[in-house]
């Protein structure tokens, strides 16, 4: 499908499903996006988009609907874009503010990223470890998406800008410096959120092994003190007629009074020790 926009003399072709031969009056130009929330593609799985920039044109090829994008086709035709500044001029604006727009969206996704991070802190001191253990591994891989679909903007950028000065004159640098600039943000961002992850991932771990320890601690001090416990209550259970204290008329409570002493001494010895 190709849609047509115009703006002045300044025509944008965007063709969804087709791929444009580069030719010597443009510079062509591959980037990689990360899948946002609202885009309708697979979850997680980056999406391509191409430009070629000519002069008076610009051609966008996606194989998929880009949110952004679709936002960005839509000022553009009400003439609504920036107060109108500069878009007729040639088509290198028209590139300039719809990779700023792209760079917005993905600024947003990590701003989002980063309240699920805080979220997630919160859970993990609320004791929800286990349940975190999910959430942790989700961002994780969302953090792994962005930085694969980003990886290669960097070198992308800085290769753009002999190019696009020789198409649309040496004041038009600063422009690619500035998407520089934005890329650069995002990354230190994006940065931010990996140390970010790793120190909760560690901190939920050791919660979570603190917690299992402490479980396995109580389950084994319960055992050393209901062994004896059963030993005991077992030799009082043999048939024979020479037992200690059985036939006395308080043989029941003298025997639970033992076993509860027993027991108190075994706590008292563990407190000591501190292992309680």
């Amino acid at each position: 499908m190709i849609r047509r926009h115009s703006h002045g003399e300044l025509l944008w072709v965007d063709v969804v499903t087709h791929r444009v031969d580069a030719r010597d009056e443009y510079f062509y130009v591959v980037l990689h996006f990360p899948a946002f929330k609202h885009q309708h593609t697979i979850s997680g799985v980056p999406v391509e988009l191409d430009f070629i920039v000519g002069q008076k044109w610009i051609i966008t090829t996606r194989y998929s609907e880009i949110d952004p994008l679709h936002q960005f086709s839509t000022l553009f035709e009400v003439d609504t874009v920036l107060d109108k500044r500069n878009m007729s001029e040639h088509a290198g604006f028209v590139f300039y503010y719809m990779l700023s727009g792209l760079y917005k969206s993905v600024s947003d996704e990590l701003t989002h990223m980063s309240a699920r991070l805080d979220d997630a802190e919160e859970h993990i001191f609320l004791g929800e470890e286990r349940e975190m253990v999910r959430v942790l591994s989700t961002i994780s891989r969302d953090v792994l998406n962005y930085n694969q679909a980003l990886d290669g903007h960097q070198m992308m950028l800085q290769s753009l800008e002999t190019p696009s000065v020789a198409l649309f004159g040496y004041e038009y640098a600063r422009h690619i410096r500035s998407l520089v600039g934005e890329f650069e943000r995002l990354k230190v961002a994006l940065q931010a959120h990996r140390e970010s992850l790793h120190e909760l991932r560690k901190t939920n771990d050791s919660l979570l092994s603190t917690k299992q320890n402490e479980i396995m601690k109580t389950f084994t001090i319960l055992a050393f003190v209901t062994f004896p416990l059963t030993l005991f209550t077992s030799v009082f259970s043999m048939n024979t007629t020479r037992t200690p204290l059985l036939g006395h008329p308080l043989d029941f409570w003298m025997i639970v009074g033992i076993m509860l002493a027993v027991a108190v001494a075994f706590f008292a010895y563990f407190k000591y020790k501190k292992w309680l």
